[in-house]
């Protein structure tokens, strides 16, 4: 996703108003755009609240500002100044968190991330997209470009398979049906859609018809997909690497609660706690059972009962 995110990125740069801000990050994936736009392109060095700052400064001049750094820290060592200088000011500032989830799994708990969902989504004024492949985060890059006001948009770090055949409608705050189903509904963001898929090829060996949603955009949310889901099959299943505090589960489940029809609704992403243990990403993903074949079994298990 990240390499599909910067080949985007460059193009992007000979648009007018286009800027690129990062903190001591990129290097080996921005040298192309440093080279080719050098007056378009700005490290401001291991100083990401001065980052932001810089990057609102820009903004107030009439670019369309892109933050490029790591999750934890496009998102949560400046999070005040995201709140005081872009959100509340409604500024073009576009925040790139790389490595959603726990894509950096050997670093540990300071390099995961599993709770920038949450905190972008609760800030006034900002949208959240989350691709889930290569293809989303190419469309995405664009779509963001074009959309006027702070986004925060949180692409994956190793090189992910493309999961469409061909390439969707991309529409920010619209989900992308990937299998039709009437059994249950499972809504994926960001880099658990690769997972999600073969999860639901499982359940199709074991007679169940799954429908599988990439929700991109955490903010707004699609609401009409997750209505028709609850209206058109039985149970709701959100699949994400991320707390299921405040990401995409609690966003879903907002829109579950006020509605009147009944469906089984469930969570399947990373519990309330930090890992205690250290490991590849694949690793992390099987201790937290966000694994095709452990999702498939939740999914069975809830239908079950």
């Amino acid at each position: 996703m990240r390499t599909s995110f910067i080949k985007s990125l460059e193009e992007l740069a000979g648009s007018a108003g286009f800027f690129l801000v990062t903190g001591d990050m990129g290097f080996s994936v921005l040298e192309g755009l440093k080279e080719s736009h050098p007056d378009k392109y700005l490290n401001v060095g291991v100083a990401e609240a001065n980052m932001i700052g810089i990057s609102s400064g820009l903004a107030l001049t009439g670019k369309t500002v892109f933050v490029y750094s790591i999750v934890p820290f496009a998102t949560m060592r400046c999070f005040e100044q995201i709140r005081d200088d872009i959100c509340y000011q409604n500024l073009d500032v576009k925040i790139v968190g790389v490595g959603g989830g726990l894509s950096y799994g050997q670093l540990g708990p300071t390099h995961h991330s599993i709770e920038d969902i949450a905190l972008m989504r609760s800030l006034p004024n900002m949208t959240v997209v989350c691709p889930g492949d290569p293809i989303e985060s190419r469309l995405a890059t664009k779509a963001v470009f074009s959309r006027k006001g702070p986004v925060y948009l949180r692409i994956g770090k190793k090189v992910e398979p493309p999961v469409h055949e061909k390439e969707p409608d991309f529409e920010i705050g619209k989900a992308i049906t990937l299998i039709e189903g009437g059994d249950v509904t499972l809504i994926s963001t960001g880099n658990m859609l690769e997972t999600s898929l073969k999860a639901c090829k499982i359940l199709q060996n074991k007679g169940l018809s799954p429908r599988l949603l990439s929700m991109h955009t955490v903010k707004p949310i699609d609401k009409d997909a997750i209505l028709n889901a609850a209206k058109e099959t039985a149970a709701i299943f959100t699949v994400e690497e991320h707390s299921i505090l405040g990401g995409l589960g609690s966003s879903v489940s907002e829109v579950v609660a006020e509605n009147d029809d009944k469906v089984l609704f469930r969570r399947i992403g990373i519990p309330d706690s930090y890992a205690h243990v250290v490991g590849s990403h694949e690793y992390l993903r099987d201790i937290y059972s966000l694994t095709p074949d452990k999702i498939a079994e939740k999914i069975r298990d809830y239908v079950k009962t």
